[in-house]
């Protein structure tokens, strides 16, 4: 099965659950992004803010449970998980940047995982880390949203 079939299998059977589900689990632990997910559902004509609305909660909740999974579990655990150098940069990262690195790592494609695991870690405050994460999340997953619909435009997969 190509990424179009993929893509279009879980978009018409899952929906915006299959979207949140995906952004839930990629914030926990799993390596597949969301994004791709975001880009089929919208162009194959989902609501493009519903998509990107519904994955930043996805990925906030998941992000909840890394942070508490890494306060509990601690960085032993972290570190056979995601190994050393994830923790050493982690660390020079949160401490140059706070909750931006949070926003940053949110926004960008630096593992956002592997911040929200570290939030718990170094014990950062819940409101903070959420409030990073919807900075960097929610305008990420709206341009990604807003790139799916164009493309889903272009192709003639919906109509405006």
């Amino acid at each position: 099965m190509d990424f179009y079939q993929f893509a279009e299998y879980i978009v018409l059977n899952y929906g915006y659950f299959g979207i949140f589900l995906i952004a839930f689990t990629e914030a926990v632990i799993q390596p597949i992004l969301p994004d791709i997910f975001i880009i089929g559902a919208s162009a194959f004509g989902l609501d493009s803010v519903t998509c990107a609305l519904v994955a930043s909660f996805g990925s906030l909740t998941g992000g909840y449970t890394g942070y508490f999974l890494g306060k509990k579990l601690g960085t032993n655990v972290f570190l056979k998980i995601f190994k050393e150098k994830y923790f050493i940069k982690g660390k020079a990262f949160f401490e140059k940047f706070g909750v931006w690195g949070v926003a940053i790592a949110g926004f960008t494609p630096i593992p956002y995982k592997v911040f929200a695991w570290l939030a718990g870690i170094f014990k950062m405050n819940l409101i903070s880390f959420g409030a990073g994460t919807l900075l960097g999340r929610i305008p990420r997953f709206l341009l990604v949203a807003y790139f799916g619909y164009s493309l889903g435009l272009l192709f003639g997969l919906h109509t405006p």
